[in-house]
């Protein structure tokens, strides 16, 4: 690539390659005679032939240690946990925490492990496991079909970890901001892929439209679509919501209105409660969802940095700025927005926010509530990421998710069995709430 940033060097067989992202490739000093490539492909094929033995052996193993392993007490009686953890890749707990949040979202989840299987790999290659390198330059790659086989891969209850390996590998593909290993922001990976999610669904793979599936979904009602770039997908009809943004010129009153399409919620600590409690502070207020919802909805006058450009006045003016919800998701996802950057380096707000279980009510942020029916405003928590420590650079990233009744904490190829008091207790960091069915029970926050 030219580059000589970041070149390193094998002391065992003195192979030069560019350490560099930039390029996407490699950069290697094989012979004239391509020596270096004939010995890949020969290592590619012993590995290959060996692979198939292998493997048999290797799933006798497993299922013979992973019902020991995943066997538990619940009310006196033995059962076992089907659920699967997810391997650290290196600092890709990011990643494990986001795939095991959304992989407890039934319809979400449901939908993409339904979808017919993309073979990527034709003729000699096919059936074969083969080097996954940047320089193949191989842009046969899916997010969809990797993602769909990850889904699938959870809650089989066949082995006790799944290595996302081939998941991560499409993730640096075309997600070039997430290469390497470096400890990345978990709401910044979660809009990334659901929105590469929305475009590749949008488009097909293979000549295929994965759109049209949707369009046969009856449970996903075109009246529940919310269009965010282009036409409706699975990601825009369970996470889509409608905000609209009210501004009003202080000078002359005249009054703005824009819609803006959504997949989550960004929600601001209020400044009140951002220091970071100790245990002298244990007693004083509490910050609850609440709370942060209603700064993000309450009027707010914009600061001399945002004067608002007023067509009637011709000039910037000061002005004040309202949210209203104008249509809820069926998921709705709230993230809390813990990373603040200072003069020099971006600080955590470590504020435990009060969260409920069941039964947040959304119906007081809309614009019309009084069209919306009396459980369509209603959602109970499906899941919650955690993130442990100091700073978005660093630290460590956990779950919890509920999956038929029950409680689960997602500590990458860790699963564990947890109840209620625990969660509550988590300080959240991106909450998904799932809309409640109309038969449900009728508690509110």
């Amino acid at each position: 690539c030219r580059s000589n940033k970041s070149p390193w060097v094998c002391l065992t067989c003195s192979s030069v390659h560019c350490g560099s992202y930039r390029c996407d490739d490699f950069v290697v000093n094989d012979t004239k005679l391509g020596l270096v490539q004939k010995v890949r492909e020969h290592l590619q094929n012993l590995e290959n032939s060996a692979f198939t033995a292998d493997r048999h052996r290797k799933r006798k193993l497993l299922e013979n240690s992973t019902l020991n392993s995943k066997l538990l007490k619940v009310n006196g009686s033995t059962t076992a946990i089907c659920a699967t953890g997810l391997r650290n890749l290196g600092n890709t707990c990011f990643m494990n925490a986001i795939l095991q949040s959304l992989s407890n979202i039934e319809q979400f989840c449901c939908y993409f492990k339904e979808l017919p299987a993309v073979e990527l790999r034709n003729g000699k290659t096919a059936g074969r496991r083969t080097y996954h390198t940047r320089s193949q330059g191989d842009n046969n790659v899916s997010l969809v079909e990797e993602f769909r086989k990850t889904l699938c891969a959870l809650w089989q209850g066949s082995q006790t970890a799944f290595s996302p390996e081939s998941l991560f590998y499409v993730v640096w593909k075309i997600m070039p901001n997430f290469r390497g290993y470096q400890q990345q922001d978990a709401h910044e990976f979660m809009r990334y892929l659901l929105d590469h999610l929305h475009l590749e669904l949008q488009g097909g793979f293979n000549g295929v439209s994965r759109s049209a599936i949707l369009q046969e979904n009856s449970t996903l009602s075109a009246s529940n679509k919310c269009c965010i770039n282009g036409a409706s997908t699975v990601v825009t009809a369970i996470f889509g919501g409608i905000l609209q943004n009210e501004v009003n010129c202080l000078i002359c009153g005249t009054e703005s209105r824009k819609f803006d399409p959504f997949l989550d919620l960004s929600l601001d600590i209020p400044s009140q409660f951002r220091s970071k409690r100790s245990k002298n502070q244990e007693n004083g207020p509490v910050c609850s969802l609440r709370d942060c919802l209603r700064s993000f909805t309450d009027l707010e006058e914009l600061d001399e940095t945002e004067l608002y450009m007023c067509h009637k006045c011709k000039k910037k003016q000061k002005s004040t700025k309202k949210f209203w919800i104008q249509k809820l998701p069926k998921v709705l996802c709230l993230h809390l927005k813990r990373f603040h950057w200072t003069a020099y380096l971006r600080n955590k707000v470590d504020t435990y926010v009060e969260f409920p279980l069941r039964g947040l009510d959304m119906k007081c942020y809309l614009l019309e509530p009084e069209n919306s029916g009396p459980e369509s405003c209603l959602y109970d928590l499906a899941a919650v990421v955690v993130h442990h420590g100091s700073g978005v650079g660093s630290g460590h990233y956990t779950a919890y998710a509920t999956h038929e009744g029950r409680w689960f904490h997602f500590n990458d190829s860790t699963v564990t069995l947890t109840d209620e008091e625990t969660v509550v207790k988590a300080k959240a960091y991106i909450l998904f709430y799932v809309e409640r069915q109309a038969k449900a029970g009728s508690d509110k926050l």
